[in-house]
């Protein structure tokens, strides 16, 4: 019979039998294993689970390196099996043709190698998709900025208007200054009562809108006040007319299901904001402050982290599908800013042809043994360049 030197592969040392396509099934009739044919897509399959992950943590943790961990993976193959062997003539039974065990080691590298090319390219568009969208988030807010809406502005206008004709009415003498002044009062109501109408139409009305303004950010622009909110906190703005510039003139209150906010006038409080919340809010870390003569700025601190749709019970309610749902890197924890931080620093050294972290991190194990008794590079300089390293080599 002829040589055929696909034969190659065909046992253990101390005789068991394997199979360089499959893996090994008991034969206890004979005392030996039989190859078992399980095919490429079985040990890509197996080789892509947690089911070896127990025993070989335990290695890779006993050695502390990779490098140790493929010594152990390849001198297994060495003393336990017919890797390393050659078929030399056409009666050997065991072994693998010349070159055809280093072509094996080196097409399973290049496998999990382009797996780990794509998942470094799918890292880097989300990277890319994070970075552009924190820009146009920052331009939104600067373009907020210049044009500052603030609808709040045209209810303290008609506030202060309405102060107007007192000091008239008590200095109406029969003149001819006291009629111009009435003359001048007299449009006012009608001007007035317009502006109070309009003023409501006029409220943006688009969770679009909403997203142009600060003070309306992932929330909304109500007629009485306007509120925003991120991943974790709220921030309700209220209006006060301008003569209330201390706290005292205020009246806070805020329980975990509820909130008022009123101010003083004389013995008697007028309301601005009253109702059930839609969610549950934690109060010891939340908080208020007055904005003399512009607003009571309220931070709720939310029971649970998700997003609102309403402040509160019955009003309407915004898209939260059209809000921007991204969490801002201040509710982000320290494992979770270390990834992003690592990422972006790999984004940055890719594009300027610089080591990656996976790359420098080896680079540093590598450089410890250089020099090492019975290193082959001794005494040369080290060369990071000589060296191909995949991102799945480390483990961060």
């Amino acid at each position: 019979m002829p040589w055929n030197p696909q034969r190659g592969g065909r046992g253990l040392r101390g005789g068991r039998n394997t199979c360089a396509r499959g893996g090994f099934r008991a034969d206890r009739k004979r005392g030996r294993t039989r190859c078992r044919d399980s095919g490429p897509g079985a040990a890509m399959e197996a080789a892509l689970t947690d089911m070896y992950d127990q025993a070989l943590l335990g290695i890779l943790q006993h050695v502390g390196n990779v490098e140790e961990f493929l010594r152990i993976l390849f001198g297994f193959l060495y003393r336990k099996t017919d890797f390393y062997r050659l078929l030399l003539r056409p009666g050997d039974r065991l072994g693998f043709p010349p070159g055809a065990a280093q072509a094996m080691a080196l097409q399973a590298f290049r496998v999990f190698e382009r797996m780990a090319r794509q998942d470094d390219e799918k890292r880097r568009r989300e990277l890319e998709a994070k970075l552009r969208k924190k820009e146009e988030e920052e331009e939104a807010a600067a373009a907020a900025e210049r044009v500052k809406l603030c609808p709040a502005a045209q209810e303290i206008e008609v506030e202060t208007t309405e102060h107007i004709p007192a000091p008239d009415a008590g200095g109406a003498a029969g003149t001819q200054e006291s009629a111009a002044a009435q003359g001048a009062a007299a449009p006012s109501p009608v001007s007035m009562e317009p502006s109070g109408a309009a003023a409501p139409a006029e409220l943006p009305t688009r969770q679009e809108q909403f997203q142009t303004n600060p003070d309306s950010y992932n929330g909304a622009v109500r007629e009485n006040y306007t509120w925003s909110q991120d991943y974790s906190d709220l921030e309700i703005k209220v209006p006060v007319p301008k003569h209330i510039v201390k706290g005292k003139q205020v009246s806070v209150d805020i329980s975990s299901g509820a909130i008022r906010v009123a101010v003083l006038e004389g013995s008697s409080q007028h309301v601005l904001m009253e109702g059930k919340l839609t969610h549950k809010i934690n109060t010891e870390s939340s908080l208020w402050s007055l904005e003399p003569g512009k607003c009571v700025s309220i931070n709720l601190n939310k029971g649970d982290e998700y997003w609102w749709n309403a402040i509160l019970e019955g009003e309407e309610q915004i898209d939260i599908d059209k809000i921007n749902k991204e969490r801002s890197m201040a509710t982000v924890d320290e494992e979770e800013h270390a990834v992003l931080d690592r990422l972006t620093f790999d984004y940055h050294q890719k594009l300027q042809g610089k080591p990656q972290s996976h790359e420098l991190k080896v680079h540093e194990m590598l450089k410890k043994g250089w020099d090492t008794e019975g290193s082959p590079f001794r005494g040369q300089k080290f060369d990071p360049s000589m060296f191909n390293i995949s991102p799945g080599a480390v483990q961060f």
